[in-house]
């Protein structure tokens, strides 16, 4: 069972409430945001979860620019580098091996900036992690950001995936590091008909690729262009941003909202993951707006 936030709710304590009333289920945040918190907060709550739940906790992080917008940070002009400070420091925590420290860029520790009073030193946290090496899983879409993600994570949390172009979407090498994990979010519906079933997910599609980010720099709309999709993923910024919501939900095309997303008849859905299952995906991350919906995949997957 996965958590996410954005602008509302937190993922960690709806998280720990579900920890507590159950057993064996894997938990995960998909995604908590790194502009939120500070990596040694981010590791902390983290940390706590993964104590009452016995070990079954798994962190999914993410930035994007809703950063501005709701937590009043500004975007890193040097994304990758705060990424990779962010882990590194978030791994020191749970390795609990010495106190943290790090010339960072954008998280140096301890804080040794001119506005700082100078009495900071290196701490550990006092809690003892139950596991040095809970996963820790990043939201990465772009090349660069995806080749960094291999190098300092145990998976990846892709917003969208296509079992059918993957590789050219994503820049993926033909080998991933042994036990990486690859947990791609899908919305599935049980339904007679297809096109009515794939407008929730047009609805979803339409507001990332035209309302998250900017026109000149949007990574989902990016995204949907190294999918095949680039005049159309313009066409809904654009439409968009003239405030034609509507419109611009429309022009997603249904063979790109079919192609991420398993939509239709039970039968259609149970041949689907079939499709994920012949690539690198290890998990999927499914929504659903009932649960007859959920109990289609679950049943596979049991």
């Amino acid at each position: 069972m996965w958590t996410a936030e954005a602008w509302g709710s937190d993922a960690f304590t709806a998280l720990t409430w579900i920890a507590a009333h159950t057993r064996r289920i894997g938990l995960g945040t998909a995604v908590a945001q790194m502009a939120a918190r500070t990596p040694t907060a981010t590791a902390v709550q983290a940390l706590a979860p993964d104590h009452l739940s016995g070990g079954r906790m798994r962190l999914g992080l993410s930035g994007p620019q809703v950063v501005e917008g709701w937590y009043g940070r500004p975007f890193p002009r040097s994304p990758l580098t705060a990424t990779r400070e962010y882990v590194d420091v978030i791994r020191q925590v749970l390795r609990r091996e010495a106190p943290v420290t790090l010339a960072g860029r954008h998280y140096p520790f301890p804080y040794a900036g001119e506005d700082g009073t100078g009495l900071g030193r290196p701490l550990r946290p006092i809690t003892h992690p139950l596991r040095a090496d809970p996963p820790v899983l990043l939201g990465a879409e772009g090349p660069k950001n995806i080749a960094q993600t291999l190098r300092i994570a145990d998976g990846r949390l892709p917003l969208y995936w296509s079992p059918r172009r993957f590789r050219e979407a994503y820049a993926l090498p033909d080998r991933l590091p042994d036990g990486f994990l690859v947990a791609p979010m899908v919305r599935a519906q049980v339904c007679d008909d297809v096109p009515e079933g794939l407008l929730p997910v047009k609805a979803m599609l339409g507001f990332h690729i035209g309302g998250m980010g900017h026109a000149t720099r949007n990574f989902h709309a990016d995204l949907m262009a190294r999918m095949g999709y680039g005049a159309e993923a313009r066409r809904v910024q654009a439409l968009f941003a003239e405030g034609r919501r509507e419109e611009a939900v429309l022009a997603v095309p249904d063979a790109f909202a079919d192609e991420i997303c398993p939509v239709g008849p039970e039968a259609r859905i149970a041949e689907r993951p079939a499709e994920w299952r012949s690539g690198p995906v290890t998990d999927l991350l499914v929504t659903a707006p009932d649960p007859e919906t959920l109990r289609v995949p679950a049943e596979l997957n049991g």
